[in-house]
Order: structure tokens, then sequence, then C-alpha cells
């Protein structure tokens, strides 16, 4: 057996995306050739996901091809980022109820497609390749309308659900496991320098619309509620909400990021939680 297709083989992520590309393409004469072109001609996932974003992050002055030798260095020199890329298939796949397959947010999910391409544009930045690094930050605010700093510091297991609007700043840190919805801003206060963005710890879920700004910590297994303004730290394994953001709960679950339930506890009149 070849290298190539020993690969093949123990990679279950790629086998299952190939498969269910072959499905489509049978289901929809159409998209054969786009399919066959994005997915099936390829002998790997890195090969496969670095022509489907050289192809989105081209633009008349660095076209797809100079993109792509890019993106092919990036996954050659760094396996954190080839096995960050199938954890966040796998995150999109098992939380994101509008996921029924692998190949969906492949090809699809321009949230999932800022997120790849923010980490090639990490690693250049680490390679201090810093003009290369902001042109790519460029383009993925233009093309996936979510703009994250190449500094930022985003672990694997990530899901941006849906992406549009996410900002995410020059200090940030996002650590393995968390979710976040659309228009969620880790952001800073003003015109701060130095360390001045969010900290958002292991399993933290982050409901859409809301604002985390400055150089605060949101503990691990926490839920931030949708449109929630939060400017001071969050204990782990709690629900805030509202503006500014207060405690209105305790989790029993260890990952809220996981189970993606962004319902806020219920209380009694006197205002206590249940």
């Amino acid at each position: 057996m070849s290298d190539a297709a020993h690969k093949l083989s123990d990679d279950k992520i790629w086998e299952t995306i190939r498969a269910e590309t072959q499905h489509a393409a049978t289901q929809e004469p159409i998209l054969a050739s786009f399919l066959h072109a994005t997915v099936l001609k390829h002998e790997t996932l890195e090969d496969a996901m670095s022509f489907h974003l050289a192809g989105k992050l081209a633009d008349v002055n660095v076209t797809a091809m100079l993109i792509r030798e890019v993106i092919d260095e990036a996954f050659a020199s760094d396996p954190r980022i080839r096995a960050a890329l199938r954890c966040d298939i796998q995150a999109v796949r098992d939380r994101d109820p509008a996921s029924e397959f692998y190949y969906v947010p492949m090809l699809f999910f321009k949230g999932f497609h800022a997120l790849q391409s923010y980490r090639i544009a990490h690693w250049l930045w680490g390679q201090n390749r810093r003009a290369m690094a902001l042109h790519l930050q460029s383009r993925i605010s233009e093309v996936f309308a979510a703009d994250i700093h190449p500094a930022a510091r985003i672990g694997q297991g990530i899901l941006l659900d849906h992406g549009t609007s996410v900002v995410i700043g020059e200090t940030a840190v996002v650590e393995n496991n968390v979710s976040m919805l659309h228009e969620v801003t880790l952001g800073g206060t003003g015109k701060a320098t130095g360390d001045r963005h969010p900290k958002v710890r292991h399993g933290v879920l982050v409901g859409a619309g809301a604002k985390i700004l400055g150089n605060v910590e949101i503990g691990t297994g926490a839920k931030i509620a949708a449109c929630s303004v939060v400017l001071e730290d969050v204990p782990a394994h709690c629900t805030v909400a509202g503006i500014p953001a207060k405690i209105v709960g305790r989790l029993s679950v260890a990952e809220p990021a996981l189970d993606m339930d962004h319902m806020l506890p219920h209380h009694h009149a006197d205002g206590s939680g249940i």
C-alpha cells in the first residue's frame, strides 16, 4: 500500500468527507464538477482545504496559486494546524444541527472557513511574516465577514457558528472546545496597549451578539448569554447575562460549548434561581 493510500485509510474524517461528497455529486449533477475539483480529486484533507481556501482568499493582487503555496507550507510545517482542522470539523458536526454531514462545513460554512484561514495567518505571524499575515486577515474579513487578528491565540475544537461579524483582537486567547455565535466581539476597551483582550477558557459558550471587552477572564465552562456586555471576569461554570453582564446562574454541565444550550436559568419572583 502506498503512503498516500495508508494516510487515506487512517483518516476517517477525510474518508467520510470523500464518501459524502461522492454521494452529493451523484444526487446533484450540477455540482459534480465543483465537488470533484474541491474534494474528489485530492488525496488528503489538507490538499482539498488549501485548494478551496485559496480560491476564496485570492484577489487581483495575490493569485490563488500563491495563496495555496502559503497554505500548503503551513500545513506541512505545523502538525497542530492539521490536528485543529479535524477537531474543528468534528466540533461543527457534533454541535451544529445544520451540519448533517462532515463535508458541509468544509465546503459551505464561512465561520469554519474563517477559522481555518486564521490558522494560516497565525502561523505566518509566528514566522515573522507579518505583512502576509495581515493581508490574509484583511481578506478573511472581506470574504468571510469575520475579523480575527493573526496574533490571537485560538485552540482547537472551536465552533464559529455562522461567523458573521465575529471580531477577535490581537491579544485574545480562546482555549479548546469553545463555541461562539455570530456578532461576538472579543475586544479592547479603548486605546489601551499591551495585553488588552479577553481570555476565554476551555468549554465556554458565547451567545450571539455578546461583547466581551478588556483583559478579562471567562472561566472554564462558563456561559455568556446572547447580547451581553462583559466587562469583568466571569467565574468558572457560571452563566452571565445583561448589560453589564451579571451572574444569573451556575451550570451543572462541565462544557456548555458542547451542549449549545443558550437558555437562561428560570427565576423565582424574588429573583433567586431555581
